[in-house]
């Protein structure tokens, strides 16, 4: 397997295979959104101008709260998300993990080293009046 421009090749007896490190991205984000105490992903501003001035972010998924780094033959996915309250945090993070893990090892068939969950944030639910 190898990182060449943002894809991960594997070589197949019938030719290669090439996954683009934007759908790795939206397997794990699809995943993360499954996850019930999950509030959603944390953002930069910086991020969000620099793409709505159509510049290209060099940081592939950062925009959308989760990152993937390719290294050799490791996968390491960085998932940045807001928790709801009155969940508990350690628990949400391991489901998580082992969501985003199972996810886009079954869809990819590509062996994940590690999922990093950073919790950047609670919300809270909004009044209903």
């Amino acid at each position: 397997m190898s990182d060449s421009k943002g894809y991960i090749t594997s070589e197949a007896p019938k030719g290669s295979i090439n996954i683009s490190e934007d759908v790795i991205s939206t397997i794990a984000a699809a995943a993360v959104m499954e996850i019930e105490g999950v509030a959603g992903f944390a953002t930069s501003m910086g991020n969000e101008i620099v793409e709505f001035l159509g510049k290209k972010n060099s940081q592939k998924g950062a925009s959308k709260g989760v990152k993937i780094t390719v290294q050799e033959e490791q996968i390491t996915v960085d998932a940045y998300i807001l928790i709801k309250y009155g969940f508990v945090i350690a628990e949400v993070a391991k489901e998580v993990q082992d969501e985003v893990f199972s996810a886009i090892e079954a869809m990819t068939g590509v062996t994940v080293s590690q999922v990093n969950v950073q919790i950047c944030g609670i919300a809270f639910e909004k009044n209903k009046q």
